[in-house]
C-alpha cells in the first residue's frame, strides 16, 4: 500500500490548492502528438505485433475482471498466474507532457479506460525502472499534496484508498501491474503548436508491481472524476491513430480542435451513442449490434453484444488495448466466416497470443492477400468498415493472423486500437456521442 515507501519532503508545502476551480477557468482547446508504443525501439515489426497482442490479452483480462468485481462481487483481482506479464508501455500510445514548475518532461500512456493521471515520483523509494528521470516534486514550486477532505480524494475510485496524516493514499491494480501513491496537485503543460498549462489532481507514486519501460505513468481519459477530461470539463476529444506498423506520431485533439468536420476524411462521418453503464463508469460503451464480413451479415445475436441491466456485457472503445476482443459467440461467427473466404492453410498450433493464423505462400507478404472488410454495425445505422490491415497482422514472416481475441459470453467486448488505425474517432463527452470517419491520420 502507499504508506509502505512514502517519505515526506519537509521542504514541500503540503497545503491543498483549489484544483477543480482553477482548472475550470482554463480553455483546453489544443492539439498534442501521441507517441507510438514502440517508437524508437529496436523491436522488429513482427516482434512489436507479438508483444502488443500479449499485452492486450493481459489488459482484456484486467478489464473484464474489474467489471466482474462490480457486477458480481467477485473481487475482480487477477493474479500474475492468470495474466501474461507485459510492460504497461506495450499497451497503448503515449503523450509527452511537462509536469511541474518549471516543467519536467514525462511520458504518460494515454488510456480511455483509466481515471487517474499518475506518474512515478521521488516521494517514493522503490520506483520501477523507467528510461526517463523520475519526476521530482522537490524541484517544482507548484506541487502540493491534496488532503483527505478534497473532492478528488472523496469521489475518486481506487482499488484501495486510505487517509493517513491527512494524506490521501491510494492503490490501483492493472492486471499484472500495481501502482500506489498519494494524491497531489501539480501544473501540467500540454500542446504541440501552442502550449497550455493547467492545474491537475494527480497520483504521485510508484509502480509497485509490473514494469513501465518506455513511460513513467498514465493519463486517464475515462468518464470518471479523476480523469483529465473530467477535471478540466473537456466537452470532447478525438484522436487519429496512424497505422500500427509505421510507428508514426498520431494527433490527439481536445475541445474546439476535436471536430471531425475540420479535417479531411476518406469516408463519411458517422455517429452513434455513448452508453452509460449503471455500475461501471470507467469505460466508453457503444451500442455494437452486429458484424459483417464483406456484404455477408454474420449470425451474431445483438443480445450477445448488448449491455445487460446489471451492467455486464456491452462493448467499449479502448485506446489501450491493441487487438479487439469479442464475446465468444461473435468471435466464433467471425472466425467461421474468415475461414470461408481466406483460402490459405491454417496453422494448427497456437501461435503466440493469436487465436487463428494462416500460412502465407513462400516469399509472399500479407499485403498480397485480399480480404473483404470486417464491418461493425452500431445501433442507429452507423457502420465502421475495417480493411484487412485493421483486423489481420503478420506477427512472424510467413504468418497472417487474425487480430481478434475472445472473451467469455456475458462479459464485455473491446474495440482495440488496431481496429481504430486510420480512423479519426471522437468522444463527445458532453452530448454522449461517439463519431468516427476513415482518415489518413498522418495528414492531419
Amino acid at each position: 500500500m502507499a504508506s509502505r515507501h512514502l517519505r515526506l519532503l519537509p521542504l514541500l508545502c503540503l497545503a491543498a490548492v483549489a484544483v477543480a476551480a482553477a482548472a475550470h477557468d482554463v480553455s483546453f482547446d489544443l492539439r498534442a502528438d501521441l507517441n507510438h508504443p514502440y517508437a524508437g525501439s529496436s523491436f522488429s515489426r513482427h516482434e512489436a505485433f507479438r508483444r502488443a497482442a500479449r499485452a492486450s490479452k493481459a489488459r482484456a483480462a484486467r478489464l473484464t475482471a474489474r467489471l466482474a468485481s462490480v457486477v458480481l462481487g467477485t473481487g475482480g483481482n487477477i493474479s500474475a498466474a492468470d495474466v501474461p506479464v507485459a510492460p504497461l508501455s506495450d499497451q497503448g500510445y503515449s503523450l509527452t507532457v511537462g509536469i511541474g514548475t518549471p516543467p519536467q518532461p514525462h511520458t504518460l500512456i494515454l488510456d480511455t479506460g483509466s481515471n487517474l493521471v499518475w506518474t512515478q515520483c521521488k516521494l517514493f523509494r522503490r520506483t520501477a525502472r523507467q528510461r526517463e528521470p523520475i519526476y521530482d516534486p522537490g524541484e517544482s514550486s507548484s506541487f502540493a499534496v491534496l488532503p483527505c477532505s478534497s473532492r478528488l480524494c472523496q469521489e475518486g475510485v481506487f482499488s484501495f484508498k486510505n487517509c493517513t496524516n491527512n494524506r490521501c493514499l491510494y492503490d490501483d491494480v492493472y492486471g499484472s501491474a500495481e501502482t500506489d501513491g498519494v494524491l497531489a496537485s501539480e501544473t501540467f503543460t500540454f500542446g504541440v503548436h501552442s502550449e497550455v498549462s493547467v492545474p491537475l489532481g494527480f497520483g504521485c507514486g510508484e509502480l509497485s508491481a509490473g514494469t513501465l519501460v518506455g513511460a513513467s505513468g498514465i493519463i486517464g481519459l475515462s468518464p470518471e472524476t479523476l480523469s483529465l477530461t473530467s477535471q478540466l470539463s473537456v466537452p470532447r476529444f478525438s484522436y487519429c491513430l496512424t497505422p500500427f506498423a509505421e510507428r508514426k506520431t498520431s494527433p490527439l485533439l481536445f475541445g474546439a480542435m476535436a471536430d471531425l468536420r475540420r479535417y479531411k476524411t476518406t469516408g463519411p462521418i458517422q455517429t452513434t451513442s455513448i452508453l452509460r453503464n449503471p455500475v461501471q463508469t470507467s469505460y466508453y460503451y457503444v451500442p455494437l449490434v452486429g458484424l459483417s464480413l464483406g456484404t455477408k451479415r454474420l449470425a451474431v445475436p445483438a443480445a450477445s453484444l448488448a449491455m445487460n441491466a446489471d451492467g455486464s456485457g456491452g462493448t467499449i472503445v479502448d485506446s489501450g488495448t491493441t487487438v479487439t476482443f469479442l464475446v465468444e459467440t461473435a468471435f466464433r461467427a467471425v472466425t467461421e466466416a474468415v475461414l470461408q473466404v481466406v483460402k490459405l492453410p491454417v496453422v494448427n498450433q497456437t501461435v503466440e497470443d493469436y487465436e487463428l493464423c494462416f500460412a502465407l505462400p513462400r516469399g509472399t507478404a500479407m499485403d498480397a492477400v485480399q480480404t473483404p472488410p470486417l464491418v461493425l454495425h452500431f445501433d442507429g445505422g452507423a457502420t465502421m468498415s475495417l480493411p484487412r490491415d485493421n483486423y489481420f497482422q503478420e506477427p512472424r514472416a510467413g504468418l497472417m493472423c487474425l487480430a481478434l481475441g475472445k472473451t467469455p459470453d456475458g462479459t464485455m467486448s473491446i474495440i482495440g486500437n488496431v481496429q481504430q488505425q486510420n480512423m479519426h474517432v471522437l468522444f463527445d463527452v458532453r452530448n454522449q456521442k461517439f463519431s468516427f470517419a476513415p482518415t489518413q491520420c498522418d495528414a492531419i
